[in-house]
């Protein structure tokens, strides 16, 4: 049994390995021609094709040509909203609106229908909602957990990556000590990406990481210490406490901290992301989301129902499997691509 489990954990040290080692070769030629987290229409157009094409398809079919604006369109228009994800209660809200700006005359046609959506949609975010909160002195500390599987590790690596960039000074903590190659995951990405890590022996204390990074943060003047905590599962109430407790080791160590708490979220998972987000946040305050996988769904519209029903802004969203692959959520950008 034990002889199974050390195999199973050389295995999957070595698939990670040889798939960064790939990472690493393509790193060496990326360039930031647009700005730290900055991507451009065409960008998000390409990475949210699959969410666009079924949005796209299932309006089509709804607001064909020569319908009118009536009961039996509102009711198919909402039904075709919630199976692309975008929630029941949101739903609920842009019917409601649509109807009230048909009896006001603010639409006539069945043409109106999609520019009214994305103009109401884009005003979901306020634009204060999405800054990355900056620490006033000292590193800014960003904490980070998520459920094992939702991508959390590499968006770390991501989010490190586009900051050493920009010429900031980052750490990253490995304080998943839980999950066979964890620590191994995050080493090689620190390697291949050239920041720092610091870590303990798989089993150790993860709060015991985590103060040592904070040690190590301040001591090194640092810009940024990003903290990757054990994925668990959002129902794992003593799992959730540990999270807890790294948070609060955190705060004594470096005043302000965490200066973000941010919790990555699997795209593909649609609505069960939402009850994610609701459990980790009575856990631990999330201050902001890092959408990740959001290239590899149909089901993007989940990002509009996570704001309206939580009230808990996207921060940053991951379009790809590569390092650079990583953008900081415009609602502007993202409806335009996502209604096109």
């Amino acid at each position: 049994m034990i002889l199974s489990k050390q195999i199973s954990q050389l295995a999957t040290k070595i698939v990670w390995r040889i798939k960064l080692e790939f990472v690493g070769r393509f790193c060496e030629t990326c360039s930031l021609t647009m700005g730290v987290f900055s991507k451009t229409i065409g960008y998000f157009k390409d990475r949210l094709s699959k969410t666009r094409d079924k949005i796209g398809s299932s309006l089509s079919a709804v607001l064909s040509i020569g319908r009118n604006i009536d009961d039996d369109l509102l009711n198919d228009l909402e039904e075709t909203l919630i199976k692309d994800d975008i929630g029941v209660e949101t739903t609920a809200k842009l019917i409601s609106d649509l109807r009230e700006a048909y009896r006001d005359r603010k639409i006539s046609k069945v043409e109106d229908i999609v520019p009214f959506l994305k103009e109401h949609i884009k005003g979901y975010w306020p634009h204060q909602d999405r800054q990355v909160r900056l620490a006033a002195k000292g590193p800014t500390v960003i904490l980070v957990a998520g459920v094992n599987g939702s991508g959390k590790t590499t968006s770390i690596a991501k989010l490190a990556y586009i900051l050493s960039r920009d010429n900031k000074k980052v750490i990253v903590a490995a304080c998943d000590t839980f999950r066979a190659a964890a620590v191994e995951q995050l080493s090689i990405w620190a390697e291949r990406i050239g920041v720092q890590i610091v870590k303990h022996q798989m089993g150790a204390d993860p709060a015991a990481v985590a103060y040592d990074a904070c040690e190590a943060a301040t001591a090194r003047n640092v810009d940024f210490l990003i903290l990757d905590t054990a994925g668990r599962l959002h129902t794992q109430k003593d799992l959730m406490k540990q999270l807890t407790k790294i948070r609060d080791v955190v705060a004594r160590k470096i005043e302000g901290a965490p200066t973000e708490v941010l919790l990555v979220l699997d795209a593909t998972t649609g609505q069960n992301a939402i009850m994610q987000a609701k459990m980790f946040t009575e856990a631990i305050n999330i201050s902001g989301i890092f959408l990740a996988k959001l290239d590899g769904t149909a089901r993007g519209g989940i990002v509009i129902a996570i704001k309206d029903q939580l009230n808990i802004p996207v921060k940053f969203i991951g379009l790809g499997e590569k390092p650079e692959d990583i953008a900081e959520f415009d609602p502007d950008t993202f409806v335009e691509a996502l209604f096109a």
